[in-house]
């Protein structure tokens, strides 16, 4: 049943960083040319399969979440030792289904050959995050308080982090959208950078709904930081901007991680 909620988990992870790619549009040079290179997508978890996925960057008018996949490529990622080549599962989803060539502290790099690119990708994979602990399994939020109210300190999650490595924490909220405290529409779903910090403080504008939450700590690279805090709200036609990326010769992200066992948070109304 663990296994269950966690791989549940990581799939709320990974939809939610998938939002942050959707804005990878195509550019066009000074002269008028496409330039139309790929859009990865890919998270290590040690001890998973490996997954790329390929895509299309999208066109400007394009309404949907992803441009389509590309097909029919061979890729490769290498451990610095070993140097494998993915199947392609589904169209445009490359797989490796070895779980042990992902591990910790090992550097992988990614390697494809798309129209008259060679796009590449490197990232290593971070240590497991340890001793992730709640102070509280239970906090009360008040159902409303007004704008210049005093921001207090319900609850502190804390772990390990001699190395000052990077953190996120994802919440899943197994209520939904049930019980709404009242602060505006934000999803009862969500991530939170914690950055490098080894506690992170919950106050009673952390959350929009009560309810029982699963949380998450993910210990996580740079690059997926910068994708993270990319300001892609301010593109205009004049001014084009897409998110962050660590793909020499492309878009998106190629990056690894590992996840702290889950907590479990519940939070009332006072």
């Amino acid at each position: 049943m663990e296994i269950k909620k966690y791989r549940l988990t990581l799939l709320l992870f990974f939809s939610l960083s998938a939002l942050i790619l959707s804005a990878c549009n195509k550019y066009t040079n000074t002269d008028g040319t496409v330039v139309n290179m790929p859009v990865v997508e890919s998270y290590l978890v040690a001890g998973d399969t490996l997954t790329v996925k390929v895509y299309n960057q999208k066109s400007l008018t394009d309404t949907a979440q992803f441009g389509s996949p590309i097909s029919g490529l061979k890729v490769y990622v290498s451990d610095g030792s070993n140097n494998v080549q993915l199947t392609e599962a589904a169209k445009g989803t490359y797989t490796y289904d070895d779980k042990s060539f992902l591990a910790t502290g090992k550097t992988y790099t990614l390697q494809f050959n798309y129209l008259t690119f060679n796009v590449s990708a490197k990232t290593t994979m971070p240590a497991k995050p340890i001793n992730f602990t709640t102070q509280y399994s239970t906090i009360t939020v008040p159902s409303s308080s007004g704008p210049n109210a005093l921001v207090d300190t319900l609850d502190k999650l804390s772990w390990d982090n001699p190395g000052a490595v990077n953190h996120v924490l994802v919440f899943k909220n197994s209520d939904g959208s049930s019980f709404p405290i009242g602060r505006g529409n934000r999803p009862s779903d969500f991530q939170l950078s914690a950055a490098t910090a080894s506690v992170y403080s919950l106050t009673d504008r952390s959350f929009s709904y009560y309810g029982h939450y699963r949380v998450l700590l993910f210990s996580v690279n740079q690059e997926y930081i910068n994708i993270l805090t990319s300001n892609t709200q301010s593109s205009t036609s004049q001014n084009l901007i897409n998110a962050s990326t660590n793909i020499v010769n492309g878009y998106g992200i190629f990056t690894a991680m590992q996840a702290a066992d889950t907590l479990k948070l519940t939070v009332y109304s006072q």
